[in-house]
């Protein structure tokens, strides 16, 4: 998402005229994640091991990402299940309460090891905090503002809240790339372990928006949604696996 909106929060008005936006008005909180670290189950092992396991030498570009991705996977969180009280397609739910809650979890206990304030992006100093994210709040202006712009397309139709979803987990692959690598290069092996675990659910979950849509008949699923700013959302590549997916990612709407 980093890149969606990096230049300027006026580009809503164009993403909303590219994927034919309806807004409604100025977005929800909702009943969201509260901003605490809320999980349905515990971690896979190879994630928590990795976590439990020795410190590495975070650069502040990695410090920065960490912050970042918690306001992100948050915001997949609260857009989901928000989105789910007005337009209940039933993968919103499912991916928010079985799997969402899990990446936020495991980003949370990265912040905790490394004593990272969240609330403060991108002044990521300690102590840790992450006080008052979350509900559809976040630090991260580039987050808020997109939280609000999709909680406004996706509570308009039933099809609309399954694209918010592909667009969403789009997005979220394309920063966890770009974070992976980050993380790679400076050897912080508990990070990228945690990050490729969050990129394999959102592989798992586009699928699953993918199929609902195609089950109301939207023939090419994500793929019937327009380009926007440099996103396409059509990605016949991502992997389609059970990894990461933590019971999340199924479910018909």
């Amino acid at each position: 998402m980093k890149n969606l909106i990096r230049n300027t929060l006026s580009i809503g008005a164009v993403l909303a005229i590219a994927i034919g936006l309806n807004a409604c008005g100025g977005g929800s909180s909702g009943t969201g994640n509260p901003g605490g670290s809320t999980s349905s189950g515990e971690l896979p092992a190879d994630v928590q091991t990795a976590i439990d396991g020795p410190m590495s030498n975070l650069t502040q570009e990695t410090k920065d990402a960490l912050a970042y991705m918690y306001s992100e996977e948050g915001l997949a969180h609260d857009v989901y299940i928000n989105i789910y009280t007005i337009q209940p397609a039933k993968q919103l739910k499912n991916i928010a309460t079985k799997a969402e809650v899990k990446h936020i979890d495991a980003v949370n206990q990265l912040a905790q090891k490394y004593d990272l304030n969240m609330t403060q992006y991108p002044d990521t100093d300690i102590p840790y905090s992450i006080a008052g994210i979350g509900n559809g709040t976040y630090p991260v202006e580039q987050v808020q503002y997109l939280y609000d712009l999709l909680y406004d397309k996706g509570i308009q139709s039933m099809q609309d809240a399954l694209e918010v979803g592909c667009m969403v987990e789009v997005v979220d692959v394309s920063d966890l790339d770009e974070d992976i690598q980050k993380a790679q290069a400076s050897n912080a092996a508990d990070v990228v372990t945690v990050f490729e675990f969050l990129r394999d659910g959102s592989y798992n979950h586009y699928w699953a928006f993918d199929q609902g849509l195609k089950d109301m008949g939207i023939t090419d699923g994500c793929c019937s949604i327009p380009d926007a700013l440099g996103y396409s959302f059509c990605h016949p590549e991502y992997p389609q696996n059970d990894k990461g997916n933590e019971n999340g990612g199924k479910g018909r709407g």
